[in-house]
């Protein structure tokens, strides 16, 4: 398995930089491979050798905006627990876990050193318990119920807020004819969200770890072009990063072993995971309540209730889903779940 972090390097290499580019630039003129035909520019070989193998050989590339410092393994070495590379006397702490293979790569940008590591892939455990994960475009982003114990994981809560703080920054730049600002407030906020994502799968994954639970998830393939949403709901559906939430969730599933499982999405919230009753206006906007036991629940924990229950029973339909591919429209028959009431908690 191979992970990349970014460590922030301290060091001005300006000029490496440029010189990276000039490299870079005659490597996509000339298609040459070797460092002997670009002595004159000045960059250490090394670091010209890895340049010019990724831009001769790019045949779609056209113009070069920015280069960064490709260093090989071969150029990296470990002293006392910290990383050096030689040939820019440049030294790096090692914040993240040292229980790695090898360092594949590192690449020097501006501010930043962008570490690629090699980590043997754990096998996965066997589940104990099952952690449904229902994942929203509003409120909690992420919402993680762990059917055996009742315990509730809410989180991500202040993405939507962020989405639509920086919706309206947009649309006043936009007004303003401020073109260069608008992509740079962007870029921001995809940064916002993508550190957002990475502190809530991390927390997720490691609470699954704790307690030895197998996620499930729903399969959101092509959601966007499938969901019926108001018009008000759209741009909620557009700016969802859960593309983004669920690869990060399963490359750190991997490293820790955590096995990961996927269900069809249909009625998981409108169902009642206390009777299992299917109806549509069971879900109202925050609660849901059935119109058949009378159970009120947030509607997030009770599809993530459903979701976990799903998997666990091996059911690829609820029982509605079969009555209508049957043409049959009656009320469905309920399966029943034994859901833990009282001593369900939260997690904050």
């Amino acid at each position: 398995m191979i992970l990349t972090y970014k460590i922030k390097h301290n060091k001005n290499f300006e000029r490496e930089l440029e010189l990276a580019k000039k490299v870079a630039e005659f490597g996509l003129a000339t298609r040459s491979i070797t460092s002997k035909d670009v002595k004159h520019i000045g960059l250490k070989s090394m670091i010209t050798n890895q340049i010019l193998k990724k831009y001769s050989k790019n045949k779609k590339l056209k113009n070069i905006n920015s280069v960064k410092l490709t260093i090989p393994n071969q150029g990296i070495k470990l002293i006392q627990g910290k990383i050096y590379i030689p040939c820019l006397k440049l030294s790096l702490e090692i914040w993240f876990d040292k229980g790695f293979q090898k360092i594949n790569q590192i690449e020097i940008g501006k501010e930043f050193a962008s570490i690629s590591v090699n980590y043997n892939e754990p096998k996965n455990y066997i589940p104990e318990n099952i952690i449904g994960v229902d994942r929203n475009t509003t409120k909690h982003s992420l919402v993680a119920s762990n059917l055996s114990t009742g315990k509730v994981l809410k989180l991500g809560k202040e993405c939507n807020h962020i989405h639509n703080k920086y919706k309206h920054i947009r649309k006043s730049l936009q007004e303003k004819g401020k073109l260069k600002k608008l992509k740079s407030i962007k870029q921001r906020e995809k940064h916002i969200i993508k550190n957002i994502n990475h502190k809530i799968t991390t927390k997720l994954i490691l609470e699954a770890v704790k307690v030895k639970g197998g996620v499930v998830l729903e399969n959101l393939k092509d959601i966007r072009q499938t969901a019926k949403t108001r018009r008000k709901q759209r741009y909620s559906l557009n700016s969802w990063s859960y593309y983004q939430q669920e690869r990060m969730l399963i490359y750190k599933a991997k490293k820790y072993g955590v096995p990961v499982f996927y269900v069809e999405p249909e009625y998981t919230s409108q169902r009642c995971s206390c009777c299992g009753h299917i109806e549509k206006a069971n879900r109202k906007q925050k609660l849901f309540q059935c119109r058949k036991c009378g159970e009120v629940e947030n509607a997030d924990v009770n599809a993530g209730f459903n979701i976990a229950y799903k998997y666990q029973k091996g059911i690829s339909q609820f029982d509605i889903e079969r009555d209508i591919s049957k043409g049959n429209t009656d009320t469905p028959k309920e399966a029943l779940l034994m859901k833990p009431g009282n001593f369900r908690t939260q997690l904050l």
